[in-house]
């Protein structure tokens, strides 16, 4: 009997025992199958909590007046916050405005540089706190740019000189280029060239005056075309120019000689001034950027920027560091003919503002 309790206890032990590895191995199981909560959802930007910075060269011309404020009509429309500085040429204050908005906390900058190559600094102290850029109109130079928007300066070019080409095929040509420190002042000149250069061989332009206008100040490109009319005793056949700024810099010499009108002068801009100087026929040519586009479009891109989406870029163009992803936007020639068409017919100008001067 003794025996048989001795059995009975040891077995019920073990049934224990058994019973408690049991329940500890099911116990386990179930937290292994236990759905962990699911972390908190990041909330996402929306672009009412964006805030750009605009970092602007100057307002100087007639057309920097027009992006400032389709931009900021954009932004709003968009319910998206701007900051807006200008530098007015000043190296050092761009510099020093565009770290102010940085460590002020923008989401995106969106740059107009005034000197593409001194921008470079801030591209890398932009990313430095997070933050992409977006070059407009002008590119930063030798900068990682996240993103470049302008019209296709080259195109500019190629289309001034091809009209001017076709109204003066053999002649002495005048190149008053742009600001030597804007990077599309040289795509533009490289686009004129790329025209003129089969005529040149066969010897049938010469260009006789070409010159950078510094900071695109017309009175240094009126200089630059008294000192073109002097050394040349007059015998100028076309002139073609950075701007309108400068192509009315141009006229005012012409003017002087009582040239004005009989030698075609070719600008771009499509600014008031040389649309009504096209009617009048002291102009023959601007190029029409929509600065509705373009500020329209840099705002949307901005938007992207900031919040991370995908942009499907048209180009590339090498800065001197990288390819930058690029969109270039188509530009129009303007001319007595389709002034109603283009400039008008879009509101960048109005009839009688143009034809009523």
């Amino acid at each position: 009997m003794k025996g048989c309790k001795f059995v009975k206890k040891h077995l019920t032990l073990m049934l224990t025992c058994i019973m408690t590895i049991l329940l500890v191995a099911c116990s386990t199981e179930d937290k292994a199958t236990e759905v962990e909560p699911a972390p908190e959802a990041v909330e996402q930007k929306s672009p009412k909590d964006i805030k750009i910075g605009f970092s602007m060269d100057t307002l100087q011309e007639d057309r920097w007046f027009k992006d400032r404020d389709l931009f900021l009509k954009t932004a709003k429309a968009a319910g998206v916050e701007v900051e807006v500085t200008v530098a007015n040429g000043d190296d050092v204050k761009q510099i020093w405005q565009t770290e102010k908005m940085i460590s002020e906390g923008i989401d995106v900058l969106v740059v107009v540089p005034h000197n593409a190559e001194s921008m470079a600094a801030i591209v890398e102290r932009a990313h430095d706190a997070g933050i992409k850029v977006l070059s407009y109109d002008r590119l930063v130079r030798n900068a990682e740019v996240d993103l470049y928007l302008s019209y296709d300066n080259e195109q500019v070019g190629i289309l001034q000189a091809t009209a001017m080409t076709e109204m003066v095929p053999k002649g002495n040509y005048v190149y008053l280029g742009g600001a030597d420190t804007d990077y599309n002042a040289h795509l533009m000149k490289q686009g004129v060239f790329k025209v003129l250069k089969p005529y040149i061989e066969k010897g049938d332009i010469t260009v006789v005056f070409d010159q950078w206008t510094k900071d695109w100040i017309p009175d240094v490109a009126k200089k630059n075309m008294e000192t073109a009319l002097e050394v040349n005793h007059q015998k100028i056949n076309a002139v073609i120019a950075g701007n309108d700024a400068t192509a009315g810099a141009a006229i005012e010499a012409l003017e002087a000689y009582n040239l004005a009108g009989s030698i075609p002068v070719a600008g771009q801009d499509a600014d008031l001034a040389g649309v009504q100087r096209i009617v009048a026929g002291t102009q023959n040519l601007t190029m029409y950027k929509s600065i509705n586009d373009l500020s329209e479009r840099a705002v949307e891109l901005a938007i992207k920027l900031a919040l991370g989406e995908d942009i499907q870029e048209d180009r590339t163009i090498n800065n001197g560091k990288i390819n930058v992803p690029s969109i270039l936007l188509p530009p129009v020639p303007v001319d007595q003919t389709n002034i109603r068409e283009t400039v008008i017919a879009d509101g960048f100008h109005q009839e009688d503002d143009v034809y009523n001067q």
